[in-house]
């Protein structure tokens, strides 16, 4: 398996202002920043699957393999286990809403397979994280929990398993047999042997690349837990959660020093943040938000804030709420509607215009009278 990165989903490709470095947190073994753009070398596999899961908007990927594919087979198995010696090759390429989902929506507790990674490893500490947050979340409106496992499984059928199913699970088994990280993190190079090894992945924004930021786009994973929530019973009560331990999602407000820029907006990937016809407002809406902290990363005043909790009542309930509101005037001099904030009807580039007018227009007076001094001398 190798591991791929498509620029045009990566935050850090949307803006040089983004400060996202999930990937680099999750292998820094193998991913750097190179250029403001994530690289990493040209074998680099599956030893690096951990920045699959972690990444917000799915910019990376396996060869061979994908975890939205893996979602619905494992449903329609009768297996309960997820394991690197059966269905994934790490179950680092799960992502918290990936784990989140697949409780949701299976009718038995699902198990995961820890015995092929050392406990005291980092790979190790980052799943286990993902799946106590993953509890933690369930916790707060559900009875459904993910279990761990430590010991060595023997991956026999289990009884009661047709012999279809027998067949995908030793395909899947042989495809996948080749994948294990047991011990892999005590044995990997580091990135610096890798680069000798063989050289970097080139990542450049062509026009193709560009076109594609453009387009606003929902991850898999989002579109899954949506689903797989719309299968889970309301709570009756709605729990708030604090924002630090919930890596996916968030809510946000904003404060007073916005200037009404657009930038947030425009450059969010998935459409989270959103405006009106005449730019009048900021629209949110949390249930796309993927916290890939890019608004925040380009806005100038720090004017958009993450809310200190998040409401699960957004899980079930997702609304559209207004962030910002802005008084649109259009302008005196040139016509064209602008954030007025009082005085003045005129926008602020034709402010800047005339301001630019006035000082030519006294820089040429001193011209001139300097020059009429020199004629007077002479």
């Amino acid at each position: 398996m190798k591991l791929h990165l498509t620029l045009s989903s990566c935050v850090r490709a949307t803006s040089k202002f983004s400060k996202c470095t999930k990937c680099v947190d999750a292998c820094p073994e193998f991913i750097q920043i190179l250029d403001n753009l994530p690289t990493f070398a040209n074998n680099t596999g599956v030893e690096a699957a951990a920045c699959v899961g972690a990444c917000p908007t799915e910019s990376f990927s396996l060869s061979g393999f994908s975890t939205t594919e893996f979602f619905f087979t494992f449903l329609e198995s009768k297996i309960r286990l997820i394991s690197p010696k059966l269905n994934v090759p790490c179950l680092s390429v799960l992502s918290v809403e990936h784990l989140v989902s697949l409780a949701l929506v299976s009718e038995e507790t699902i198990t995961l397979d820890m015995s092929a990674y050392d406990s005291e490893s980092i790979l190790y500490e980052q799943i286990d994280a993902r799946i106590e947050e993953a509890n933690f979340i369930l916790f707060s409106f559900s009875d459904k929990q993910l279990e761990t496992n430590m010991q060595k499984i023997e991956h026999k059928t289990e009884e009661g398993v047709s012999k279809q199913d027998e067949e995908e699970v030793s395909s899947r088994r042989s495809f996948l047999g080749s994948a294990s990280l047991k011990g892999v993190v005590k044995h990997k190079l580091t990135f610096d042997e890798a680069i000798e090894a063989e050289e970097l992945k080139a990542f450049q924004l062509d026009r193709a690349t560009i076109a594609k930021i453009r387009e606003k786009n929902i991850p898999d994973k989002r579109k899954i837990l949506f689903t797989a929530l719309k299968r889970a019973g309301v709570p009756e009560v709605f729990e708030v959660l604090p924002e630090e331990e919930v890596s996916f999602i968030s809510q946000k407000f904003v404060d007073d020093s916005c200037t009404n820029c657009q930038i947030c907006y425009r450059i969010c990937p998935t459409g989270a943040l959103s405006t009106d016809g005449k730019f009048s407002l900021i629209h949110f809406d949390a249930m796309l938000c993927v916290k890939c902290r890019l608004c925040h990363d380009v806005c100038e005043p720090d004017a958009i804030q993450m809310q200190p909790g998040f409401e699960i009542k957004e899980l079930f309930e997702p609304t559209q709420r207004v962030l910002a509101k802005f008084d649109i005037k259009r302008c005196n001099e040139c016509g064209n509607n602008f954030t007025y904030k009082g005085g003045e009807q005129t926008c602020p580039r034709c402010l800047i215009e005339e301001e630019e007018a006035i000082f030519l227009h006294q820089n040429a007076l001193k011209m001139k009278a300097l020059l009429e001094d020199k004629k007077e001398d002479t």
